[in-house]
């Protein structure tokens, strides 16, 4: 029986609301179609292709808010409404839209808000026996520095309508806590969220398709950066290279127990932490994901095309794939504008800052990564050039004594600055000693304008990348130079190992998407 069905759509490109949920959207009325149905689009952005006129059978261009929307549904009165193709500007008008009667398709709008919703969502998996790093609410600066304290630093802090890593930041100590609450949400009503920020664990995203809370698809995919990345800065592998089965085997365990309890129906996404096989859930957003189409690409199975027949109420059987008969890797990796961003500082964190994305195909791992690195602009330094290294904690010289040895044996000349020169020069390691910035010349940055310099390797001291320093200015001097700049070693890492069997772009075999 042919229906009419309404699509709302993600709104104007943000950071953290791009074209992967205009993807989402265009699947979705291409599906739609395809099944007879006629379809009818809300967006206001013009750079979609899902605001292309032949895309639907009816387009608003017109503002995303709930009393437009409304507006719209009574004139053409649907017979269904999704609002879980468009990431968080449609979920954010459910609550409204269900009070209207809107006909929504596909999860509960009482079984969304207990996702959303932190404490209802906490209960909930303490219920289900599922372990989250700890966590509480508070409304009052000493209350949040006594949970620090007990739980012991760092701790993530952020408002507790937090959206796309918005205003997130981590606090090392009590100062920086107490300057985040201030300067942050000191002017607000709102009351923040400090969570025990997890060092070294690994991130892990589960992307799914479910009906009446069966899940019907899903792609398991690993984070190459440590948690502190945010989901959207990240370089994602898919599937896993480096997951213990363990691992794999209880985020598949909590997404199943999540799916039926929450009764979902359509698209969802959850945010794992694995720390060695202890598994933690972050977060669970009953909508389609920014890495939705990337999971699609890689398994040949189009997600938001099942989860519209699910959210129809189709009969869909279960196809989960395995992940061992895939025969090519998928590497997503984030693209940033912070060359035409003058000042700005591009050290990752738990901010999302990218504007885009590429991914990429590999017969493995390293061939994917580098191909997806060189596509968002990394220039592989050639053998026998130069690698400045500045590194910031003490555990991060440690961790890259190894990756020296490496890079030496590959024929790249290593310099850094004092105290990076002096750790690794006690280990054995051989690399020429420049001075810092506030020192004698040449220092670093006379280093970096040299010409000699073709990539630069810098930590900080600090997850914070608020405060100025020398890494800021070394980073930005690199940036400003178009010299290649890494500043996460777990990254670094899976770059030399692509380097070792792939020295220059040449190298890379090429296939065609069909293959």
């Amino acid at each position: 029986m042919k229906r009419k069905i309404l699509l709302i759509g993600s709104g104007p490109y943000s950071i953290g609301s791009s074209v992967e949920f205009d993807w989402c959207g265009v699947q979705g009325l291409r599906t739609l179609r395809k099944l007879g149905h006629e379809t009818i689009f809300i967006n206001s952005n013009p750079e979609t292709v899902s605001t292309d006129f032949d895309e639907c059978d009816r387009l608003y261009f017109d503002e995303l808010t709930t009393e437009r929307v409304l507006d719209i549904i009574k004139k053409e009165k649907p017979d269904g409404v999704i609002a879980s193709s468009g990431g968080q500007i449609a979920q954010n008008m459910l609550r409204e839209l269900h009070a209207a009667g809107v006909p929504l398709l596909g999860t509960s709008v009482q079984d969304i808000e207990n996702c959303e919703d932190r404490g209802a969502f906490s209960a909930l998996c303490d219920e289900l026996g599922i372990d989250q790093p700890q966590w509480q609410q508070f409304a009052t600066t000493e209350e949040a520095i006594s949970f620090a304290r007990e739980v012991g630093f760092p701790v993530l802090v952020r408002p507790s309508f937090v959206l796309s890593g918005a205003a997130m930041a981590v606090a090392n100590g009590e100062e920086a806590l107490v300057q985040y609450l201030q300067n942050a949400v000191g002017q607000t009503d709102a009351s923040v969220v400090v969570s025990k920020f997890e060092e070294n664990a690994k991130e892990v995203e589960f992307d799914g398709v479910a009906k009446d809370g069966v899940i019907i698809c899903s792609a398991i995919a690993e984070h190459v950066e440590n948690a502190g990345v945010h989901s959207g800065d990240a370089t994602i592998v898919l599937p896993p290279q480096t997951l213990y089965t363990e691992t794999v085997r209880q985020v598949r365990q909590i997404a199943t127990q999540l799916a039926k309890k929450l009764n979902i129906t359509g698209p969802f996404n959850i945010q794992f932490l694995a720390k060695e096989n202890r598994v933690m859930v972050i977060e669970c957003n009953l909508r389609a994901s920014r890495s939705f189409p990337f999971a699609s690409k890689v398994l040949g199975q189009n997600f938001m095309e099942i989860a519209i027949q699910s959210m129809l109420g189709m009969d869909v059987p279960v196809q989960q794939i395995d992940p061992s008969t895939i025969k090519h890797v998928g590497v997503k990796a984030a693209q940033f504008s912070f060359s035409r961003l003058k000042g700005a500082d591009p050290l990752l964190g738990v901010e999302m800052s990218s504007t885009g994305e590429v991914a990429c195909f590999g017969h493995n791992a390293e061939e994917a990564l580098l191909k997806s690195l060189i596509s968002v602009g990394f220039i592989i330094p050639p053998r026998g050039s130069q690698v400045l290294v500045t590194l910031g904690k003490v555990r991060d010289k440690a961790a890259f004594i190894p990756l020296a040895k490496r890079l030496i044996e590959m024929g790249y000349s290593l310099i850094g600055t004092e105290g990076t020169s002096a750790f690794l020069q006690a280990e054995g390691v051989a690399i020429t000693t420049v001075y810092k910035i506030s020192d004698q010349h040449p220092n670093v940055i006379d280093a970096i304008d040299s010409g000699d310099v073709r990539l630069v390797i810098n930590t900080p001291n600090k997850y914070s990348c608020e405060e100025v320093s020398d890494g800021y200015y070394i980073r930005r001097k690199a940036i400003d130079k178009n010299i290649s700049l890494i500043t996460n070693l777990q990254l670094l890492k899976g770059l030399i190992k692509a380097l070792e069997q792939y020295p220059t772009e040449d190298d890379l075999p090429i296939f065609a998407y069909s293959e």
